[in-house]
């Protein structure tokens, strides 16, 4: 009997872990990100321990060792039992005959199952799982100071580990998204616009003050709106009597709706970091509803502008963002 209890033991343990691994990887990241906000303290673990896949391995790894010792132990037990002794040969061929068993009850139908359902079956086995992780931390820890040892080796980020994964999962919501009629074809090419440009800087779109046209502040605003017709400019900086330093820009728009004293419309630029990304550049000026922007390095010299339509048009026209990849 006792045995027995012990191979059911090794089976659960070894469905669980061996399910559990399938459901991290299946599990959706972004609902376990929103439950863990409700204050869901499961999620919140569950989180966590694939914010840190190291930890998560290393108990998976254990659990399903400690799962196959308990088995081939409660194996080789039972047939001393039912012989009453060491059996060599039944010894060996015990294990050999009940392998499919706890192959396809152990391995396959659990991976199976939460390879379905991982959401359902991880919030129903996660305080199980936190709970092996807590017991099995003191050697999870040690395997997972080895797998940082080995990271910084090998010079691989767990970040942008992290990252990779996250557009991945993200990338496969859009595709199913996509397939079942929730995101249209156009909203779908945005998504994929998006992944495309969020890591070309900013600074690769900018161009140099001398190609914009300007005016004086003094000038008058018919002078103004004739220099914006001549160049069918949108918008106009705004340099100093010298020539060189810009003291701001104005945007066509503003000086039609101003009829009178157009350098109220006057508009400061707005300052980047040489670092910026065209995502991050297209939220902050979209934020400060800023139509020009200055990509500027860290002893805050200028190096380019960049427009807001020049930006946005590596998002809507597909042959343009190939050419800057």
């Amino acid at each position: 009997m006792t045995a027995f209890l012990m191979w059911l033991a090794g089976m659960f343990l070894s469905a669980f872990f061996s399910g559990s691994e399938t459901g991290f990887y299946r599990v959706t990241r972004m609902r376990l990100a929103l439950d863990a906000l409700s204050g869901n303290w499961i999620a919140r673990g569950l989180l966590w321990l694939t914010n840190n896949p190291a930890l998560f391995v290393a108990t998976t790894l254990i659990g399903n060792n400690l799962a196959n010792y308990l088995t081939t132990l409660a194996i080789v037990l039972g047939v001393q039992q039912f012989f009453g002794g060491p059996q060599p040969t039944a010894d060996v061929l015990a294990p050999i005959v009940l392998s499919p068993i706890v192959f396809v009850y152990g391995e396959l139908l659990p991976k199976n199952l939460f390879y379905l359902a991982p959401n359902r079956l991880l919030r129903w086995g996660g305080p199980i799982f936190l709970f092996f992780t807590a017991i099995f931390a003191p050697v999870s820890g040690l395997l997972w100071v080895l797998a940082r040892i080995l990271q910084s080796m090998v010079g691989e980020s767990p970040v942008l580990t992290r990252l990779r994964l996250a557009r991945a999962e993200l990338q496969r919501v859009l595709d199913e998204g996509h397939e079942i009629g929730i995101l249209q074809p156009t909203q779908r090419q945005v998504a994929q616009a998006i992944f495309d440009v969020s890591a070309i800087p900013a600074l690769r779109q900018g161009v140099s003050a001398t190609k914009f046209s300007s005016v004086l502040p003094t000038s008058h605003r018919s002078d103004v709106l004739r220099t914006a017709r001549r160049h069918r400019a949108s918008l106009l900086l705004v340099v100093a009597e010298s020539g060189h330093d810009v003291q701001g820009y104005v945007r066509v728009i503003d000086l039609h709706l101003r009829a009178n004293d157009w350098q109220q419309c006057m508009r400061p630029i707005l300052q980047l970091p040489h670092s910026t990304t065209v995502l991050e550049a297209l939220v902050h000026m979209q934020t400060n509803q800023e139509s020009l922007a200055e990509i500027v390095d860290k002893q805050g010299r200028s190096l380019s502008l960049v427009t807001v339509d020049r930006l946005e048009t590596l998002l809507f026209e597909p042959s343009v963002r190939t050419r800057h990849k």
